[in-house]
C-alpha cells in the first residue's frame, strides 16, 4: 500500500489517540506557551505566528510552538505562506474533559491575580 504525497510543509502532528496527559501539562506548564493557548482560546479561531506579540526571540517563539503542536495541544497548516495555530479543544476535551477550560480559568484567575493580562 502507497502512503499519500505528503506535502514538505506538513507539519507532523499526534493523533488524537497518541496526545498524552502529561505532554499536555509540560506543554502549558511554560508561561510563554499558556499565553499562546489563552489567545487562541479567547479568539476561538485560528491565528498566525505573527499575530502573537511574545516578549521572546523569533526562534524561542518557532520552539514554544512546536512544543504545543507536538504535544497536540495546537494544530499548525500552512495556508499560503501563513503557518496557522489552532487550539485542538475538541480532541482535549474529548480526552480530558474540562481539563483545559480549568486550565484557562486557573491562568486568567492567577493573571488577575498578579496583575498580567
Amino acid at each position: 500500500m502507497t502512503s499519500p504525497a505528503v506535502s514538505s510543509r506538513d507539519l507532523p502532528h499526534p493523533t488524537r489517540e497518541e496526545i498524552r496527559l502529561e505532554g499536555v501539562l509540560h506543554a502549558l506548564s511554560d508561561p510563554m506557551r499558556l499565553q499562546i493557548v489563552r489567545e487562541l482560546a479567547a479568539v476561538g479561531d485560528e491565528l498566525t505566528c505573527s499575530q502573537f506579540d511574545l516578549p521572546v526571540t523569533k526562534s524561542t517563539t518557532t520552539h514554544h510552538f512546536r512544543v504545543l503542536r507536538e504535544s497536540g495541544v495546537i494544530q499548525q497548516i500552512y495556508r499560503g505562506t501563513a503557518k496557522m495555530n489552532g487550539l485542538r479543544k475538541d480532541d482535549l476535551d474529548d480526552l480530558f474533559p474540562g481539563l483545559l477550560d480549568a486550565l484557562l480559568g486557573a491562568a486568567t484567575r492567577q493573571a488577575g491575580r498578579l496583575g498580567g493580562a
